[in-house]
């Protein structure tokens, strides 16, 4: 009985850690979602009146600057359209988890955003009011435990930086008419050679 109890007990944690495993992530895939004529301007990070959470590691505004700055630009930099965008995002709240009892207290990484996005050319942002957006670690094999316990502050904030860019990218792209499209290909028989010419 206790062997069948333990059985069970070890299948459940691999079937955890497999999932974990395979749990989403905000990596960059080969593909990137549709945002007609983008490119990427500014990147703008305010972080001075984030409220850091109960439990949590400390975090300077230019730790919190520095990261999404920089997982943001890696994520939209890949667009290579006419009309520059501008990103704006205020950090609202964090916690970076310290480390906890495995098993019994785990406590997870959260980030908390508004989110704003301004179109250039016309000189106006896109939304009124910041889009918030509550951010959570990917989970993988280093915090299916406790990301406190494998992970320092630094790579607890890149993880969530990088997810924070990733639902970024998700949300702009349910809003395709913020968007001007990209310009027509031109005609292949437009380009043709006139009669006689080679």
């Amino acid at each position: 009985m206790a062997f069948s109890s333990l059985t069970r007990r070890a299948a459940l944690v691999g079937a955890v850690l497999f999932l974990a495993a395979c749990g989403g992530r905000g990596e960059i895939g080969a593909q990137r979602a549709e945002l007609g004529d983008f490119r990427l301007g500014h990147v703008i990070v305010v972080a001075d009146q984030a409220t850091r959470g109960p439990a949590s590691r400390p975090a300077e505004p230019e730790e919190w600057n520095d990261a999404l700055t920089a997982q943001i630009r890696n994520r939209f930099g890949r667009y290579d359209g006419d009309s520059f965008y501008h990103i704006a995002v205020a950090v609202q709240g964090y916690v970076l988890a310290i480390p906890g009892i495995p098993l019994v207290a785990s406590p997870r990484s959260v980030l908390i955003v508004g989110v704003t996005v301004w179109d250039d050319a016309a000189g106006v942002k896109l939304n009124d009011t910041p889009h918030r957006i509550a951010v959570f670690e990917s989970i993988s094999g280093e915090t299916v435990i406790s990301s406190g316990l494998t992970q320092s502050a630094e790579q607890q904030m890149e993880n969530l930086s990088r997810n924070a860019a990733s639902m970024i990218e998700r949300w702009m792209v349910t809003n395709p008419d913020w968007f001007r499209p990209r310009p027509e290909a031109p005609d292949a028989a437009s380009e043709a050679a006139p009669d006689g010419e080679s």
